[in-house]
């Protein structure tokens, strides 16, 4: 890499136990040397979306998320799907995104902690479009840790095979957003 990548991960659940926030610390973790990911700890301190606020009175927390997008030079998404869709709070972080300047064009990969949950990638796959993002579809990665107790989903992200995919899952996520660099997308 020609520099060192900061990558800003956004998880749907705000469950301590989530099997997507589990999946995204174990890509953490494992992230080589000059990939730096940090975990979203704003979503839950949202305010309710609300387009009068949007001008002037704009909320802090808002403004934070929005500093740490735009510092980041691509971003991790991981969600559960909450009855068929995308959870309030991650939806509630989007929504208020859509007419801010940080998220066009940003890079952006998807990660699943499920072997179900289709719903929730369509809905994630059309509202990340519908604001502009870069989609990077070969760096999509699903590891199912659904129903899996902590032992069981440590035993799992600790595997060998699981620690290559995850390592090659974000190599291709990082060519990808050098390649955008390089093109002068960003």
């Amino acid at each position: 890499m020609s520099h060192p990548l900061v990558l800003y991960a956004l998880c749907g659940s705000l469950r301590k136990a989530s099997s997507n926030r589990a999946l995204l610390e174990a890509l953490r973790d494992t992230a080589p040397a000059g990939i730096t990911i940090e975990i979203c700890e704003l979503i839950g301190d949202l305010p309710i979306f609300n387009p009068d606020r949007e001008a002037d009175d704009m909320p802090a927390s808002v403004l934070a998320l929005a500093a740490k997008i735009r510092a980041a030079d691509g971003l991790i998404v991981s969600s559960p799907e909450y009855a068929h869709g995308i959870p309030g709070g991650l939806k509630n972080a989007l929504d208020w995104l859509v007419s801010r300047d940080e998220i066009p064009h940003k890079p952006v990969m998807l990660i699943h902690a499920s072997h179900r949950g289709d719903d929730v990638l369509s809905a994630l796959i059309e509202v990340l479009k519908t604001i502009s993002v870069r989609l990077v579809d070969d760096s999509f990665l699903r590891i199912n840790l659904l129903g899996k107790s902590l032992d069981q989903r440590t035993a799992i992200l600790a595997e060998p095979e699981t620690t290559a995919l995850l390592s090659a899952r974000l190599q291709r996520f990082a060519e990808a957003i050098m390649a955008f660099e390089t093109d002068g997308v960003r």
